[in-house]
């Protein structure tokens, strides 16, 4: 440490032992464990962020740790201060005093919001917002419905699986799923849109191959045999599905509903102020 800085970091345990903190009217917990200039760091301090049976060899290492990160800060808060103009202090306040206003004022919305905002949403109005709003619906990746099951090697059945996954029916469909412990991956729900990067991670297919409608591919390696079946695809910047894109809306309804709820509280609450005569133009 340089000469202009003076800390004096007195560390007085560091074994799980001396981690178990004792009561608060102990006069051990009124040692401080470091000091820098004039402020003090204790067992108590450190208390609460020290993890409960926490290893003795980490111990050592997460105390010293914490240690010199608050010495750290406090030696810039210092070194801060010193260099601090009037000029700064006066902006800092300022600054202070705007954020403790803000977070007054938004606590304050938050709970109205919450007491006011109706969060029940009409199938009608999703549809109507969807149906208004359907240029700027557009897809930033390809979507798939698709089916796909992936299985090893030596199972038994293997050409019984095969035909059940194909013809897609419903019953075969069922019967394979009350099988699923006998595969390694399965997706058999083919009418719901799946992005198509979660579909690639789990086949080992190109992204040529899964972007066109098919019956049944399949690729066999040293894991087992893949299956997919490609029933419909979307490609970027084509308009999103609904049924994709409902949570979506969902969230910009209840987003819209807010503002809106704000705008009225305020207006309200400049109604009552003027009534009141709280408010006055001069």
């Amino acid at each position: 440490m340089k000469n202009y800085f003076y800390i004096s970091i007195l560390v007085t345990f560091f074994s799980c032992d001396s981690l178990e903190f004792q009561k608060k009217d102990n006069p051990e917990n009124n040692k401080p464990i470091a000091s820098v200039y004039d402020e003090s760091l204790f067992k108590e301090d450190l208390n609460v962020l020290l993890p409960k049976n926490i290893d003795k060899n980490d111990s050592i290492v997460l105390v010293r740790s914490i240690i010199d990160s608050w010495a750290i800060k406090q030696l810039f808060l210092n070194k801060a201060k010193e260099n601090n103009s009037q000029n700064d202090n006066a902006e800092i306040n300022d600054l202070v005093r705007d954020y403790r206003q803000a977070l007054l004022i938004n606590g304050y919305k938050e709970r109205l919001i919450k007491q006011q905002l109706d969060t029940a949403i009409a199938r009608e109005e999703i549809i109507n917002y969807y149906e208004q709003n359907k240029k700027n619906f557009r897809l930033n990746e390809e979507l798939v419905k698709a089916r796909y099951i992936h299985f090893s090697n030596d199972l038994i059945d293997k050409k019984e699986v095969i035909n059940f996954f194909k013809n897609g029916k419903v019953e075969d469909l069922e019967t394979l799923e009350s099988r699923q412990l006998s595969f390694k991956k399965m997706m058999l729900n083919d009418s719901v849109w799946l992005p198509l990067e979660n579909v690639l991670l789990k086949l080992p297919f190109s992204r040529q191959d899964l972007l066109k409608k098919s019956d049944l591919i399949k690729k066999e390696d040293s894991l087992g045999l893949y299956l997919a079946v490609i029933n419909d695809v979307l490609l970027r910047n084509q308009t999103a599905p609904l049924i994709y894109i409902e949570p979506t809306i969902k969230q910009m309804i209840l987003h819209q509903r807010k503002l809106q709820l704000i705008r009225d509280i305020e207006k309200i609450i400049v109604k009552d102020a003027i009534q009141n005569k709280i408010f006055k133009i001069h």
